[in-house]
């Protein structure tokens, strides 16, 4: 069954400047599909068309009227004083009415009951129950405990969260709606390491369609199943993940360049022929025919484009020369916020030629640490840089001082360079023509990153600190961004939610959990092994036994005795079954330990069936 089509579709804002053109794709009910391009290409665009927010221009799109479709990016508007906690039961709108008509029928079968009230009251017990009424609460903790909504943060106001947190809260009562087709974009943004990989697992089991636009490509691996890239307005399908797509596009550009090759080799010698017969036919006119023949046939031929290779930028980082060994050390760093320690005795080392990620989940700290390493906030302890360390840092939050310049008078102050070197350099990162004369303050986040990395590779360093370098960059710009790393021989630092940066670039890790940081060294594969490997040695769930289905060995006595026997070990089991939900309700707040109970309730559960079956056996 097609959940969405959409055929030859049109959106234009400028006219004559198509940024959908004849744009048809397919998606069928059930897939995982991931919608590809540069920034600006026109995926959020599609995806408003998708949901009706924006109209388009020409051509057709379907949306399978009897599905509910949810769209990630969209914050809808709540009314005043609504806590986080509103917005998830929002979620619940006909189970909460349902529930409340219920309640008012109880109070009024109180004293007299009707047969329509009966009837009413079953309708609305249905209906409670088929919109998982009962499993609300659960299923509300579940989701807040899996993107990290604490307890403190579900009695908060809505509208005093950052926006990274409303985007993760809207996340997360879309989750519960039970959408039938989810659009998500950018559903990592904002999002630690653990909330993402929970959010992977819940996608992959999943029953609904997903249509996901990311440039986090270890989620696109680990959740898609086919690739749409959007070219020129136009579509571009992939029949894999991320990693496929990759190989395959290369594998289409190569095609393509060859066949194009091949063929301005053949018109080439074609047209060197036909000038050398033309030259002859002069008094020979079969000969020129023949030429003209020739020519015909070469203006027939199907012209196979030139692959076009997408614009990149080339930059590497300034290199400063470093002698000794030590590049820094930490002994007895410590740093509190009041009564909340961030981190508390640390002792670290780092050498020459270490390339190091800082891993943790969000608020741990992370950034606080590469402030105080670098002394922009106060700790306890010491920390000794070596003699010849420079550093150069980009922070998460980009700032400028003097927003209101243009990029290229930007460059000019603050790098006291000439016209000439401000321009190549912001040519370099793609800032050109009259891009250059754009204000600081009106750039995308990505652009202001890229501007911020122009003028860090302008410096001579030898420690380079990265925080969060690849947020608000497309795939490209991050891939960009890796190769001018990779070329760097210095020290690397850095703080970093894409764990495909990580795997690439990691070959030591510092985990920052419970204030301390556990120091790993290793790349990102086997520091996963090993935080398994832990998970997995700490005690393991004991489910009860199942009991053996027990025969009547004949005679009345006998049968009688496994009744009662039944009986009883029924009573006992029903018991044990009950005691799980007193155990549930106590830990609706803990993820881990409710998602253990809930597994072994439903253990208990089978085996309790199991003893049913056998005593409906034995009363036959």
């Amino acid at each position: 069954m097609v959940d969405i089509q959409v055929k030859n579709l049109t959106k234009f804002f400028v006219i004559g400047e198509n940024l959908l053109e004849g744009l048809s794709f397919e998606i069928q009910e059930g897939e995982r599909v991931a919608i590809l391009g540069r920034n600006g290409c026109g995926k959020t665009t599609l995806f408003k068309i998708l949901t009706g927010e924006m109209d388009y221009d020409d051509g057709e799109v379907f949306v399978n009227p009897n599905k509910r479709l949810g769209l990630i990016s969209q914050i809808p508007k709540f009314p005043m004083g609504f806590t986080v906690e509103d917005v998830l039961r929002s979620a619940y709108t006909a189970v909460l009415a349902a529930k409340r008509k219920m309640e008012i029928l109880e109070a009024a079968m109180a004293t007299s009951v009707t047969d329509e009230q009966l009837k009413e009251y079953d309708d609305l017990v249905a209906r409670f129950t088929a919109g998982g009424g009962y499993e609300m609460d659960v299923e509300v903790d579940k989701i807040c405990n899996g993107l990290g909504i604490s307890a403190d943060q579900r009695i908060q106001e809505f509208d005093s969260l950052s926006g990274g947190e409303k985007t993760r809260v809207n996340l997360a009562r879309l989750l519960l709606e039970k959408t039938d087709i989810l659009l998500l974009d950018e559903p990592t943004n904002h999002l630690d390491l653990n909330s993402v990989e929970w959010l992977e697992s819940y996608i992959k089991s999943f029953k609904g369609t997903v249509l996901a636009i990311s440039h986090d490509r270890w989620f696109l691996d680990k959740v898609a199943q086919r690739v749409i890239e959007i070219t020129d307005g136009h579509a571009e399908f992939y029949s894999g993940n991320y990693s496929f797509y990759m190989d395959e596009k290369q594998a289409r550009f190569d095609l393509q360049m060859k066949q194009y090759e091949q063929e301005q080799a053949k018109l080439k010698q074609l047209g060197y022929t036909v000038e050398r017969m033309k030259g002859w036919g002069i008094n020979n006119r079969t000969l020129y025919r023949r030429a003209m023949s020739i020519q015909h046939r070469m203006e027939r031929i199907k012209k196979t484009e030139r692959p076009k290779t997408e614009k990149t930028m080339k930059a590497t980082f300034g290199e400063k020369d470093f002698s000794g060994d030590i590049v820094f050390k930490m002994k007895n760093v410590s740093k509190a916020f009041g009564d909340r320690i961030l981190f508390d005795n640390v002792e670290l080392t780092v050498e020459g030629g270490e390339r190091i990620a800082l891993l943790g989940d969000n608020g741990t700290g992370k950034s606080t640490f590469i402030k105080c390493l670098l002394g922009d906030e106060d700790c306890a302890g010491k920390i000794q840089f070596g003699p010849t360390v420079k550093w150069g840092y980009l922070p998460q939050i980009i700032h400028f001082d003097h927003p209101e310049r243009s990029l290229y008078d930007t460059m000019l102050y603050e790098k006291n360079c000439t016209p000439q070197v401000a321009r190549d350099r912001l040519g370099q990162f793609l800032f050109s023509g009259e891009d250059v004369f754009k204000t600081v303050g009106n750039l995308s986040g990505g652009e202001q990153s890229r501007l911020r990395l122009c003028m860090l590779m302008d410096e001579k360093i030898n420690l380079l600190i990265l925080d969060e370098p690849t947020n608000h960059l497309d795939i490209a710009s991050r891939e960009w961004v890796e190769a001018a790393i990779e070329e760097f021989e210095g020290v690397l630092l850095f703080v970093s939610h894409d764990r495909y940066f990580i795997e690439k670039f990691a070959e030591r890790i510092w985990l920052l959990e419970d204030g301390q940081i556990r120091d790993f060294k290793c790349g990102y594969q086997k520091y996963r092994s090993i935080l398994e490997h832990e998970a997995m040695n700490k005690a393991p769930v004991i489910s009860a036994p199942k009991p053996k289905k027990e025969k009547p060995k004949g005679g009345t006595k006998d049968q009688e005795k496994l009744i009662r026997k039944l009986e009883r070990e029924i009573e006992k089991q029903e018991k044990v079954v009950a005691e799980f939900d007193v155990k549930i309700e106590a830990a609706a707040a803990d993820y881990q330990e409710l998602t253990r109970l809930l597994e072994e309730k439903e253990e208990a559960e089978m085996v309790l069936m199991d003893l049913m079956e056998q005593w409906e056996a034995a009363q036959e």
